[in-house]
């Protein structure tokens, strides 16, 4: 045996003595001997085409059922698109009502699970489930748009599904609409099921077979093996030399004489033996006379460490004749010397890169420059430093770039105790040129202070507080500036205190990457401070500042932005004639300068049209079209993005008649609270986000109590990625129900019920309550078409104003009602209204079913007339011309005295 472990080459010609035969039965798996092997492996062989044959038969069956779902969804689609009477009904006033009963009809019959038609910008106009109807289809529709058939595959709600969209084409060939129809791979069937059992019943022959002709190789490969497991065989005849000689521990084997057998590499290398050592007594190899006795004495010894040279080894030492075996004794040798070192520096290196880890996942939790030198503090302490200090530029605070004259200010500081003699939190400062601070700013590089208590650079800075420190204990310093790019944002020191020895070049390389690490950080979050800052610098520039002055609502409001930055919500109340009051409110899908930009360009619109005294609908609709504007200008510029979305309510109340109109373009409802608590959300027809065109916007007209609450708001409210919207509007009505009181108080109770705790979008909330102008502050008059009839006017309004203690407003009201109305009967058509109303101002205001509207003109010297509006402009604050489905009113606005 041991001759055989100490060749390699040699090979017995009989079995070695000492080795039994194993004899294992050839029909048991889990036996050690080679014929058991074959026999398992000749099984899983077969097993592994089985199984092969069953994943391709799967593949294949897939694939044709993909390939059906593909041919039979774009056959249903083009069917239903080139069917007659399709471009009639997409292009009449109500394609959902034509075509909803011509698609479900189809889909059944098709046997699809939808067929959907849809304007040429993905606008449902059927669909399986009603409720989809009008929302945009999801799917790739620019080839069909452009003519072309599209055929995908998507997940969608009802599981893996194919979908062709195809183009529905006029007479002229113009794509006029589209058509998808779709099929799950579920309704598809394939011939698996058939084909499987056969694959199967082969396998299972096929087995049998194989099973047969393994036994018989078995039971020859144990007759000429002897019953030898491979193990044995492998490691007499193979591998010996080779894990002898491959392993980093010293292997010797000593006979019963003392005389060495064999000695693998390793061992010569740690023992230095020479090359003739074999068949030497070990106590004539030049070893040292206590190993060399060891490895002589068959002594049983673990772990014994004996000096060798300049190595450490630790010695395990058995007999060989325990078992029955030849006399001699077994060592083992391991450098533990080597082991020793090599397990520091693994220990070291594995705490550098579990730091480094953890400054990469730990630092730049939030874009806040405070908190993340914070955690670099945090983090350094006291795994690298006992006492870490941040100081950045005050510049870099604010989001802006440093400047290297600039002082500094002491941003974070952690340490392993309270009280250490350092500059405070906070505080500003300013190192002169020798300090190690002050050349790492200058030079860029890092500074290492090994010894505090022996450079006097240091203590330059501040003598009394550098002897305190001492005192403390802290003796020795990193520097290492807080650099991004070719910007130093700041600098980061290092103390060490509990630790003996001080710092090495090794941890300056450690602390340099953490920081720079950690700048990374510190930088984007000072970018995201300036381009924050600049956003809700922009988004409050546009915002409305103060509420105008109106007497038909009790107002109040409230606007949050999201904690992730600013985005495109927006309000206003907005004055109108008649003592009307138009409320608005909208949102700018997105965050950023983009979204802040195009609010305040939709709110100075709204403000635009609203001074035209439009209609909800129309004003809506105006405000679409500039969108579309906006965007085509958008994408013409490669270098803007258009308007994503935007939505928008807008609301007109009027107190004379307490009817409030309004009309809204994809905005969530408003609520009303009626004056006995009762909460609803009106019926208002919703229509498209502005932008998309294509449909008439549509309005509602309420009639609302004195003291109703209308309460509108964005989606930010009611809607986010932990509840929908549906959730969100039953939390409202709770809170609302909930609450009597004024819209401030109810602004403030709405706002603790549906506040998240991070919004995660803008929240604007208006609450109005309603006020109403009493029929004592209201006059009217019917006027004949004369002008004698004037006169008769002038009278009834100056009695009025008696009646109101208006005396001092006759003459001026009388002039200005001489003149609207004496336009108004010359070049106007019956009926002529004049009504006078008592609100903030005195309003005048003279109707007529014309739709011709006067201008104001500079009359010539010799003109006989042309200064009656001129008269008019002068005498009031504001004055001009609204429209009404039976014509327009000229109206007129004079200050209370």
């Amino acid at each position: 045996m041991v001759r055989l472990l100490g060749r390699s080459d040699a090979r017995p010609a009989r079995r070695p003595r000492g080795l039994r035969a194993r004899h294992t039965p050839d029909n048991t798996l889990g036996g050690r001997s080679l014929a058991a092997q074959v026999f398992v492996l000749q099984v899983v062989i077969v097993l592994l085409l089985v199984v092969a044959a069953v994943v391709a038969l799967v593949l294949q069956v897939r694939h044709d059922t993909t390939q059906e779902a593909r041919n039979r969804s774009l056959a249903v689609a083009e069917t239903f698109a080139n069917s007659p009477g399709i471009v009639a009904a997409l292009r009449s006033p109500d394609p959902t009502a034509l075509l909803q009963p011509k698609a479900e009809a189809a889909r059944e019959a098709a046997e699809v699970d939808f067929i959907v038609v849809m304007n040429t910008d993905g606008i449902r106009y059927t669909h399986p489930k009603p409720d989809r109807i009008g929302k945009t289809f999801v799917g790739t529709l620019a080839p069909a748009q452009r003519g072309g058939t599209v055929v995908e595959e998507v997940d969608g709600t009802i599981g893996r599904l194919v979908q062709a969209v195809v183009p529905v084409k006029d007479a002229d060939g113009e794509v006029v609409g589209l058509v998808s129809a779709g099929i799950t791979t579920d309704r598809v069937g394939g011939n698996a099921e058939r084909q499987l059992p056969l694959v199967l019943a082969t396998a299972a022959a096929a087995l049998a077979l194989a099973t047969g002709g393994t036994a018989l190789v078995s039971r020859r490969l144990l007759r000429q093996t002897h019953g030898l497991g491979p193990r044995e065989m492998t490691r007499m005849y193979e591998h010996h030399d080779a894990v002898l000689h491959a392993v980093r521990e010293g292997v010797i084997i000593v006979g019963d004489d003392g005389a060495l057998l064999l000695a693998n590499d390793e061992a010569h290398r740690l023992l230095n033996l020479p090359p003739d050592a074999e068949r030497r007594d070990v106590r004539d190899l030049g070893l040292d006379a206590d190993t060399a006795e060891l490895l002589a004495s068959r002594r049983v010894a673990t772990d014994e460490v004996h000096l060798v040279g300049e190595r450490l080894l630790a010695i395990n030492q058995r007999p060989t004749d325990l078992a029955g075996g030849p006399a001699g004794s077994v060592a083992t040798l391991r450098d533990s010397t080597e082991l020793r070192a090599l397990s520091g520096r693994a220990e070291a290196a594995r705490e550098r890169l579990d730091m480094l880890y953890a400054a990469g996942v730990g630092i730049g939790t939030s874009l806040d420059v405070t908190r993340t030198a914070e955690e670099l503090a945090e983090l350094a302490v006291p795994r690298f430093a006992d006492f870490v200090t941040v100081d950045l530029f005050d510049a870099v605070l604010e989001g802006e770039e440093p400047d290297s004259r600039a002082v500094l200010r002491r941003t974070a500081m952690s340490g392993i105790r309270k009280g250490a003699p350092l500059y405070a939190l906070g505080e500003r400062l300013r190192f002169v040129e020798s300090a190690p601070q002050a050349r790492s700013l200058a030079g860029g590089r890092p500074v290492l202070e090994a010894r505090l208590a022996e450079s006097p650079d240091w203590r330059a800075q501040d003598l009394e507080r550098t002897e305190q420190v001492v005192a403390f204990g802290i003796h020795s310093l990193i520097t290492v500036p807080v650099r991004a790019g070719s910007l130093i944002l700041g600098v980061v020191s290092f103390y060490r205190s509990e630790r003996p020895t001080p710092f090495d070049p090794e941890e300056v390389a450690l602390a340099e990457e953490l920081v720079a690490r950690a700048a990374v950080s510190i930088d984007n979050a000072r970018r995201f401070t300036r381009e924050h800052g600049m956003a809700v610098t922009l988004q409050r520039s546009l915002l409305p500042r103060t509420l105008p002055e109106q007497g038909a609502l009790d107002i109040a409001y409230r606007y949050l932005p999201a904690q992730a930055g600013v985005g495109g919500d927006w309000f206003d109340v907005l004055p109108l004639s008649g003592a009307r009051v138009a409320l608005v409110v909208g949102d700018v899908v997105g965050h950023g300068l983009h979204a802040a930009a195009t609010m305040g360009r939709l709110r100075t619109a709204v403000h635009n049209f609203s001074a035209l005294d439009l209609a909800p609908e129309e004003l809506l609709g105006l405000l679409d079209e500039l969108v579309g504007r906006i965007d085509q200008d958008e994408t013409a510029d490669a270098t803007a993005a258009p308007v994503s979305g935007a939505t928008c309510l807008y609301a007109v109340y009027d107190p004379v008649s307490r009817r409030c109109v309004m009309a809204r373009a994809g905005h969530p409802p408003p609520a009303l609270v009626h004056p006995d608590g009762r909460v609803e959300f009106p019926e208002v027809p919703t229509g498209l986000p502005l932008g998309l065109g294509g449909l008439p916007f549509e309005a509602a007209e309420l009639e609302l109590a004195e003291g109703s609450r209308l309460v509108l708001y964005t989606d930010g409210l009611v809607e986010d990625r932990k509840q929908d919207i549906d959730t969100g509007l039953e939390r409202l009505r709770g809170a609302l129900e909930r609450t009597d009181s004024s819209p401030e108080e109810t602004c403030q109770a709405v706002l603790e019920s549906l506040l998240p705790e991070r919004p995660s979008d803008d929240i604007a909330l208006i609450v109005a309550r309603t006020r109403a102008l009493g029929a004592d502050r209201v006059a009217e008059w019917d006027v004949p078409m004369d002008p004698a009839a004037v006169g008769e006017v002038r009278s009834a309004v100056v009695r009025q104003l008696t009646l109101w203690d208006l005396e001092e407003l006759s003459f001026t009201t009388e002039l200005i009602l001489s003149e609207l109305v004496t336009n108004a009967i010359r070049y106007g058509a019956p009926p002529v209204r004049v009504r006078l109303l008592r609100d903030r101002t005195l309003i005048c205001e003279v109707s007529d079913s014309s739709n011709t509207s006067p201008h104001l003109r500079y009359a010539a010297m010799t003109d006989e007339g042309g200064r009656g509006l001129f008269l008019v402009a002068q005498l009031t604050d504001r004055w001009g011309t609204r429209y009404t489905p039976t014509g327009k009113v000229i109206w007129a606005e004079q200050p209370l005295p």
